[in-house]
């Protein structure tokens, strides 16, 4: 495929917005992913499809090669790493499914590239072009396709143009079969009734709360059962690895120097910025308003010959707190002609004449003034070195950057570069992967703390790694000083968390016992109310329960629990913390039967859509499966994700 397309001038590509409207279930997911796998950082080099010669998924004619399911795996990984905040290893990948998932990924897709193998589909140069130039991916400042930006960023993935541009082209073709299928398809006005009603159903729940309190207190357990509960447990006890990093931060606020700054300048900057430091006078101000002008023009008489506001408003039927419009600046008062009567009353306590209000004619009393005020120099000093100092220092952090990555590149250590910089070198004696002390405390003081302990716990020890960026003005050097590895720790290092857990463990047993008995003494003909009198507690009651009303009480299962028959229906169900027991019984019934399509949002309609639309999709991948057939070389797979 030649590379001249992608100067075609941009334009409203029409495929390529079909696609991405397209990309809302898990089938038209997947039809991205070996376009998105290819700028993932996963350490990507040669090219994409240069594959082994042989094949680790084929349907049809259409194969997958390692490289191919490699990159397919490795963004299963990536995403699921992220939705975990950690870095995934392959033991915890194969127990998260990832090797599965991946396999239905590339088989879906090789399924559709097969098809449309069948069908001939393909696409012209002309519209390739206009969407390798409509990515944004490869866009300027102005928005506008960037040749130059699109050549940088395949070079830094390690891709070719040509892998891009065929990728680019797989993606758009397999879009034609999945619009043709899913595209514009709208719910039924009558299935989305339904789910209306469905939705709009509540119920009148009566409970009452059973926690731990009313029952008696767990014994303490003899040693033979912590023995046995800490060896039927021993996978909690385990201490995870552990690293000890230094790290150095680099960031404008780390080199400041406000004592660096002359007083000179300091005093120039607040004179020439004086009006910032300067708080306008601001009034509190009451009206009274009329419904014509003869009205307010005869009140207006009366308080000039000594009438009292107050009674004036009195007799208006308006209380003190029904008067006052609130404080202002003349700049911020509710229109300009308010602005100028109420500041051109000379003391606190007069009033205007009559004004010409946004609502009709209104007179005015100045409540209070408060005089304008201006910060002095004095007060503004120290603050004007702090900032004066953070803009001189945004200035120099390329400077100091290049001057430690010097002297990283000479030989000294990561130390000596702090120290040449005046900056603090920071020890993490034990961290985990999750950014745990080992007492369980998270650190919340790590810079970019999930890219530092990614890097971290990949690095070796004593290994100089690349500076992490901290937004676009700062930057973190660090490195593995030493590696505790995992290990189990032994009873009596865990024994009080052990019989904790054995308390809480026999507690949780025991209240739920307990609240299945009563439960069942409710569904036999007993009252809540006989129930909760025999344990002291009050019948509580909760209307209108939706089936996405969870609460502090009723969490998920409480609510699924309460749908869970029709009225009369009684059950136990865990509280919305899991750590007490709902001994429910549905009261009414409150059904949604007027509700209707209209009801939903349109947000909640495309969303009932999509979800049509996938299931449509999963049907069509289905049949092409077993249509074409599918081999897999799962030993092929294997060696292809441990490179």
């Amino acid at each position: 495929m030649p590379a001249s397309p992608i100067a075609v001038p941009q334009a409203g590509a029409y495929m390529l917005n079909t696609l991405r409207k397209g990309a809302r279930g898990w089938v038209a997911k997947l039809l991205l992913v070996l376009l998105v796998a290819a700028f993932g950082a996963w350490g990507i080099s040669g090219s994409m499809f240069s594959g082994t010669g042989s094949a680790v998924v084929s349907v049809g004619e259409t194969i997958v090669t390692p490289n191919e399911y490699r990159l397919a795996y490795n963004r299963q990984m990536a995403t699921l790493g992220r939705q975990l905040n950690t870095q995934l290893t392959s033991e915890q990948a194969r127990a998260f499914g990832v090797p599965e998932r991946t396999f239905g990924a590339v088989i879906a897709g090789a399924a559709l590239d097969e098809e449309a193998r069948k069908m001939n589909l393909g696409l012209s140069d002309e519209r390739l072009a206009r969407l390798v130039a409509d990515d944004p991916t490869f866009h300027d400042f102005n928005g506008r396709f960037d040749r130059n930006n699109f050549a940088r960023i395949l070079s830094s993935v390690g891709m070719s143009e040509a892998d891009y541009i065929a990728s680019r082209s797989k993606v758009a073709v397999r879009s034609q079969i999945v619009e043709a299928v899913a595209d514009g398809l709208d719910a039924p006005d009558a299935l989305l009734t339904a789910l209306a009603q469905y939705q709009a159903e509540s119920r009148d729940v009566a409970y009452i709360l059973l926690t731990p309190d009313a029952l008696d207190p767990v014994a303490e357990p003899t040693n033979a059962e912590i023995s046995a509960f800490y060896d039927a447990q021993k996978s909690r006890y385990v201490a995870p690895e552990y690293r000890k990093i230094t790290y150095l931060k680099l960031e404008p606020e780390d080199i400041t120097d406000p004592e660096a700054i002359a007083e000179d300048a300091v005093r120039a900057d607040y004179e020439a910025n004086k009006d910032r430091y300067t708080t306008a006078e601001t009034r509190t101000v009451d009206q009274l308003v009329f419904s014509d002008r003869e009205a307010a023009e005869s009140a207006a008489e009366r308080l000039a010959s000594g009438a009292s506001f107050d009674t004036s408003a009195e007799e208006q039927g308006r209380s003190p707190s029904d008067l006052r419009i609130g404080s202002f600046s003349q700049e911020d008062a509710p229109s300009d002609a308010i602005g100028e009567a109420a500041f051109a009353v000379s003391a606190a306590g007069g009033t205007t004449g009559v004004v010409d209000g946004p609502f009709g004619p209104v007179i005015l009393r100045v409540a209070a003034i408060n005089p304008a005020s201006v910060k002095s120099f004095e007060e503004m000093e120290a603050e004007l070195r702090r900032q004066m100092a953070l803009a001189e220092a945004y200035d120099q952090v390329l400077n100091v950057h290049d001057s430690i990555e010097d002297a990283l590149a000479g030989g000294s250590s990561l130390g000596e570069a702090a120290t040449s910089q005046r900056l603090d070198l920071v020890t993490v004696e034990a961290i985990d992967r999750t950014g745990r002390d080992p007492d369980g405390t998270v650190r919340s003081d790590l810079p970019v703390s999930r890219d530092l302990l990614q890097g971290a716990f990949e690095a070796e020890v004593g290994v100089e790694l690349p500076p992490l960026a901290i937004g676009s003005d700062g930057f973190v050097w660090y490195q593995v000083e030493a590696v505790t590895e995992e290990r189990q720790r032994p009873l009596d290092e865990v024994r009080e968390t052990v019989i904790a857990d054995w308390k809480s463990e026999q507690m949780a047993e025991a209240l739920g016992a307990r609240a299945t008995e009563l439960a069942e003494r409710l569904k036999e003909g007993d009252s809540l109310e006989e129930i909760a009198g025999e344990l002291g507690l009050a019948v509580e009651q909760k209307y209108a329960l939706q089936r996405d009303g969870q609460g502090p009480v009723f969490g998920e299962a409480a609510v699924q629990a309460a749908f869970g028959g029709p009225a009369g229906h009684a059950g136990v169900a865990s509280d919305a913390s899991g750590a007490n027991r709902i001994i429910f019984q549905v009261t009414a019934v409150n059904d949604a039967s007027d509700a209707s399509a209209e009801a939903l949002s349109e947000a909640e309609r495309s969303n009932f859509s999509s979800r049509i639309a996938d299931d449509i999709l999963d049907q069509l991948v289905a049949d092409l499966r077993t249509r074409y057939g599918v081999e897999v070389n799962r030993t092929l797979a294997e060696r292809a994700i441990s490179y």
